[in-house]
């Protein structure tokens, strides 16, 4: 404990008691500022860097910390810890858009991010997700020029409608996600009344190392609710940070929200002769082949004590895995092993996972991990090199391990179709027409068909083919509303 500080008495960097937090440091009273008022100097180069760079997607969100609890018995496929029966775990959530820049309003029609971590006993697990089980792309590749396309132009430094659809409609294996977007789940009412969803598929180990193919789903127990296009707009011109005042005070007057977690299991064997291809992010799992089975409950009960430090430091990567869990051949899910924790380096510092928000909670911490910028939690003068002959733990096992699929393949840049039914348009054309109802095909038509007001018309008529893919008569609807409006 540091000596105890009169009341009202700020410090310098170094701790040194400060004499004023309001005057500078002049030659008499209405003279030049001296360059040795160091508490100044400190003041305004910390405030000139006090901003590290926002995410590039995902950059507005906010998000909470709870606990989950084991309500259901899952042991038959994963040894993971916080999977356990009777298990309570620390959690955190993070909810963001995935276009929109800071500041930008939470009622845009994007799709919502829903990544979650648990604090486990043998180390932080992660799952970034989404609200919608699918995703614009299956291959990592493109991705950058996905995000390119949804930000601003070159020129203008405009949002561009003709930008995006140019990209979706080049991109056919987008048309599943779009339709989600530009259906009613394009605009949650607020956070707490969406769904969740891993989107990825991963991978689970039991005990006897008998390997699953996973899919989280997280079902809202406030129900789901949505806005339409005429609310939303309303709401983003009064309170452009909606969904984050929503979520803080619904926990700040105790309703604390909540979601049920349940999976879809396939068989490891099932994946090679399963009508999609399971690891393609654009398709989904049909719930009557692999029905949902209950995992546990998430509920969200503390709000962040500082933003800054705990939720927009929070550093999400699905390369956090722990024993009983693992990836898949989702091309895209293994890029983001890569890249998630990569862009955290970047924009954080190469220490990020030293921050209190991304250390583990309840499991030891013992890494090789050196110096590098910000070092904070060193290891004193232990060995830092392994092996060593000094008493500091190290590993040298030589094992097969349990999350393994990875076989000896030739070295293929290709997307080959190796599944029954897999094309871009079939699941989202099944979507329109057996999920929606006539209700939500009309907004729909009506969402689309405004989204594509002002487009150029070589884009056009390649937006009018896309959604005939998906389904003729959406496709003819849509196309006489541009027409009608035009």
């Amino acid at each position: 404990m540091g000596q105890q500080l009169p009341a009202g008495v700020s410090t310098r960097l170094n701790g040194a008691p400060t004499e004023s937090d309001a005057h500078s440091l002049t030659v008499g009273n209405d003279g030049p500022i001296v360059l040795h008022d160091v508490h100044l100097v400190e003041q305004l180069a910390h405030f000139n860097r006090e901003r590290v760079a926002e995410r590039s997607p995902h950059a507005k969100g906010s998000g909470a910390f709870g606990t989950f609890t084991v309500t259901g018995d899952v042991t038959a496929y994963t040894k993971a810890a916080p999977f356990q029966p009777g298990v309570e775990t620390p959690m955190l959530a993070r909810f963001s858009t995935v276009a929109g820049e800071q500041g930008s309003p939470d009622t845009w029609r994007d799709v919502r991010g829903f990544s979650v971590r648990w604090y486990s006993s043998e180390g932080n697990l992660d799952i970034v997700g989404n609200n919608t089980p699918v995703f614009f792309l299956r291959d990592p590749l493109k991705f950058p020029h996905f995000i390119r396309s949804q930000k601003r132009l070159p020129s203008s430094g405009l949002r561009d409608a003709t930008m995006q659809w140019d990209f979706w409609t080049a991109s056919p294996e987008s048309a599943h996600q779009v339709t989600y977007l530009m259906g009613d789940r394009g605009l949650p009412a607020s956070w707490r009344h969406m769904h969740g969803f891993s989107s990825h598929t991963y991978m689970w180990v039991n005990e006897a190392g008998e390997q699953f193919w996973v899919k989280y789903h997280f079902r809202t127990n406030q129900g789901e609710q949505n806005l339409t296009n005429a609310e939303a707009a309303t709401i983003a011109g009064q309170d452009a940070d909606y969904h984050r005042r929503d979520l803080y005070d619904a926990i700040e007057r105790e309703e604390f929200p909540s979601w049920t977690l349940k999976v879809q299991i396939m068989p490891f064997a099932e994946a090679k002769e399963y009508r999609f291809n399971p690891f393609d992010l654009t398709k989904t799992w049909s719930q009557k082949d692999y029905p949902l089975i209950e995992v546990g409950t998430m509920e969200l009960n503390r709000n962040p004590a500082n933003f800054y430090a705990q939720i927009e430091q929070a550093a999400f990567s699905p390369s956090n895995m722990i024993p009983g869990t693992g990836i898949s051949p989702d091309k895209m899910l293994m890029a983001r092993v890569f890249a998630y924790p990569d862009a955290q380096r970047a924009r954080i510092g190469s220490n990020f996972h030293q921050l209190p928000v991304n250390r583990p909670v309840t499991a030891e911490f013992n890494n090789y991990a050196e110096q590098g910028h910000m070092q904070y939690a060193h290891t004193g003068d232990a060995p830092g090199y392994a092996p060593n002959s000094y008493g500091r733990m190290f590993s040298d096992a030589q094992v097969t391990v349990d999350n393994g699929w990875e076989s000896d393949g030739a070295l293929v840049r290709s997307a080959a179709t190796l599944h029954a039914e897999d094309d871009d348009f079939g699941q989202a054309g099944t979507l329109v027409r057996e999920v929606f109802d006539d209700a939500q095909r009309d907004r729909f038509v009506e969402t689309v068909s405004g989204a594509l007001a002002g487009v150029a018309e070589e884009v056009l008529v390649r937006a009018f083919a896309y959604w005939r893919n998906v389904d003729e008569t959406i496709g003819r609807r849509i196309e006489e509303a541009v027409r009608a409006a035009a």
